[in-house]
């Protein structure tokens, strides 16, 4: 069910109204679970069971994880929880990547034979795999993104989570099946994010929330401006940056850049703004999630961008891989290794095609050139909030310094969502060469015209604008809530691009 859509108002209206009706006991945790069943089942309803088969196996491993003293079974147990969340993830997501890159390598190497084999037999386990959950008219494991289950790579982490912090002892394995199942499927954060862990938010689903008015005017307000950046800004500017990024030989390099950073803003306002809803939803019934974003074009630095931007993705890679590796523990060599691995893993995650591998590896360099410049020209002339620059060029050169940190940090991000945009690697670097020998002269060529073209320039300014003075939007004094959320409903309903446009993150 897409958040920006007449059924899914309906649907949240009835689900809090109900939520709130019922009394304290078990009501509402099943209640929650059942609409967040509809809310998934809407998308596709046969690949609900692969959600069940996931949380069935990592339920009955948390109880045997905690049962099991420390030593090799115990691990043994954890391995493989990990192997089946990462299985099924595989199949459907990356099969046919790895198939035609195996596929890729035989041939290069002369054995056609077996390139044809490993394609037929990748072929026909998968076909007949997706026959059984109701799924025909398939006949390649090409159409994956067609019957891709909606927001797998999110409900697989989050699911893996659980277990490991049942394994590390941060986290009690929960006994009741219907809140474990809800933890996995709460249908605000079920499809997209954020990515929770168990410490977060499986207390709260055994907990009873009081109706409070001040829930209520955080979460709707959230809620308001999560739909005003997915319908107004995200909606809007992928007029430009779609048509662009599909049909880059048609469109000239200034033609490109615009697209590029049309999309730099779409995403985040896409992403962002499913984030802003997903929050605001649980927060209206009075739950908790974290926060996913914390106005990440406005990082002087890749490492600080990387602390704003999906913060529940970098900190489970953070806490899960990067560390687990041996973080920066074990000398410069392994922790630039360990970063580009994260980095390339996080890319491999967003999508089974090399331009997410390319945009992983693009961070992962930053990363890595940064800490060699910061270890051979030292860290604190590039700390722009640091005292070093403020006393020695004076306050007002520092702030020059922190706005020029800025922009670099901008562009390098900018030039990274090419490679995650583009529909091949050849088709990016076709766009990046466009770019690089482009004419100011050039006409800008889009369907928008020039009222949409400025007003869109004007949404992201006011974009950036509220981000850098504040991050929320006040509610404490109940008239200004009225009249601010009736301003933001108003605006939406009046300039929204009403397309039923999916997610981008859907597809992950």
């Amino acid at each position: 069910m897409l958040f920006n859509s007449l059924q899914f108002l309906l649907f949240f209206i009835a689900v809090t109204l109900t939520y709130y009706s019922l009394p304290k006991g078990n009501g509402r945790w099943s209640l929650l679970l059942i609409a967040s069943c509809y809310f998934y089942a809407v998308f596709q309803p046969t690949y609900i069971f692969i959600l069940f088969l996931t949380i069935v196996i990592d339920y009955i491993a948390g109880i045997w994880l905690e049962k099991t003293p420390i030593g090799g079974r115990r691990k043994w147990l954890l391995i493989i929880s990990l192997i089946s969340n990462v299985g099924i993830l595989a199949f459907f997501k990356y099969l046919g990547f790895f198939t035609e890159n195996i596929a890729w390598l035989f041939d290069h190497l002369h054995m056609p034979g077996a390139a044809e084999k490993v394609t037929y037999l990748a072929n026909r386990v998968f076909v007949k795999v997706i026959e059984i959950f109701g799924q025909s008219g398939i006949s390649s494991f090409k159409d994956n993104m067609s019957i891709l289950p909606v927001g797998l790579s999110f409900h697989t982490f989050q699911a893996m989570s659980y277990t490991i912090e049942v394994y590390r002892g941060n986290q009690k394995a929960e006994r009741h099946f219907g809140i474990y199942a809800l933890y996995v499927m709460f249908y605000p954060q079920l499809v997209a994010g954020p990515i929770e862990r168990p410490q977060n938010v499986l207390h709260q689903f055994h907990e009873h929330f009081a109706y409070n008015f001040e829930n209520i005017k955080a979460g709707l307000m959230r809620m308001a401006f999560g739909f005003f950046k997915k319908v107004v800004i995200a909606d809007r500017l992928v007029m430009m940056a779609g048509p662009a990024f599909t049909d880059p030989e048609s469109h000239n390099g200034l033609s490109l850049l615009v697209a590029t950073f049309f999309f730099t803003f779409q995403i985040y306002c896409d992403f962002s703004g499913y984030s802003d809803i997903a929050i605001g939803a649980a927060r209206v019934m009075g739950f908790d999630l974290m926060e996913n974003f914390k106005a990440p074009y406005m990082a002087w630095s890749i490492t600080e961008f990387w602390r704003r931007w999906h913060l529940s993705l970098s900190t489970w890679f953070r806490d899960y891989l990067y560390i687990p590796l041996g973080g920066n523990r074990k000398g410069e060599f392994r922790r630039n290794l360990n970063q580009m691995i994260v980095f390339l893993a996080s890319g491999l995650w967003h999508g089974a095609n090399w331009t997410y591998v390319i945009w992983g590896g693009l961070h992962g360099v930053y990363q890595v050139a940064a800490g060699l410049r910061d270890k051979h020209l030292g860290k604190g002339k590039y700390e722009p909030s640091g005292n070093v620059s403020v006393q020695r060029a004076g306050f007002t050169a520092g702030r020059i310094w922190r706005v020029g940190n800025v922009l670099i940090t901008f562009v390098l991000v900018m030039l990274t969502w090419v490679f995650f945009r583009a529909t091949s690697v050849g088709s990016a670097f076709l766009i990046l060469k466009k770019i690089g020998t482009l004419s100011l002269f050039d006409p800008i060529q889009t369907p928008m015209n020039a009222t949409e073209m400025w007003f869109s320039l004007a949404l992201i300014g006011l974009l950036l604008v509220k981000e850098s003075t504040y991050l929320t939007i006040p509610t404490r004094s109940t008239p200004r809530f009225f009249v601010l959320l009736g301003l933001i409903c108003a605006l939406t309903y009046l300039f929204g691009v009403f397309t039923s446009n999916q997610f981008i993150y859907f597809q992950f």
